[in-house]
């Protein structure tokens, strides 16, 4: 058989280190078994949390919540174990979350809004007036980041579309 020629050979992009490729893959398979774990979790803390916290509202324990707390530890816990996005810090990225736009800090945001508009005793087109100014100013903030990933899944969607649109006919 003969060998391929060196015009054939360089058609093929090759991998800068033949193990690149098996850890690419590797981390395929992990990630959406950690996928499916984290929502198999999920799916199971849901109704333990609601069962819980019922539980705490009908029987008194030694602390308001205790039950409810105990099953949301289980889950920060399980969800630290299945560490579904560890394969980004082993290639040197940090992930980096601007605590302002957490969805807990938000909340507290929107809650501070509220509570703010009731002790004012604003009625309910005036609380509704005030969280719709807050939401509004919470999306002129994010409006770059926004834009930017408008931008970056625009361009990926077109150069996928380029790839695969037929060439034209000569």
């Amino acid at each position: 058989m003969d060998a391929p020629s060196p015009s054939t050979s360089s058609l093929v992009p090759q991998p800068k280190e033949p193990s690149e490729r098996w850890q690419f893959l590797r981390d395929v398979m992990v990630f959406e078994l950690k996928m499916l774990l984290d929502n198999l979790r999920d799916f199971a803390l849901m109704p333990l949390s609601l069962a819980a916290a019922l539980c705490d509202l009908m029987t008194k324990g030694e602390r308001e919540g205790t039950l409810f707390y105990k099953v949301l530890e289980w889950g920060a816990h399980s969800e630290e174990v299945i560490d579904v996005y560890s394969a980004i810090e082993r290639r040197g990225r940090k992930r980096v979350v601007n605590p302002t736009y957490t969805v807990d800090a938000v909340v507290t945001r929107l809650e501070k809004v509220l509570v703010r508009e009731c002790e004012k005793g604003g009625t309910a087109a005036s609380i509704k007036a005030a969280m719709d100014r807050t939401i509004d100013q919470i999306q002129r903030e994010t409006k770059a980041p926004r834009d930017r990933a408008i931008d970056a899944v625009t361009r990926a969607s077109e150069t996928i579309r380029s790839k695969f649109e037929a060439p034209p006919e000569p």
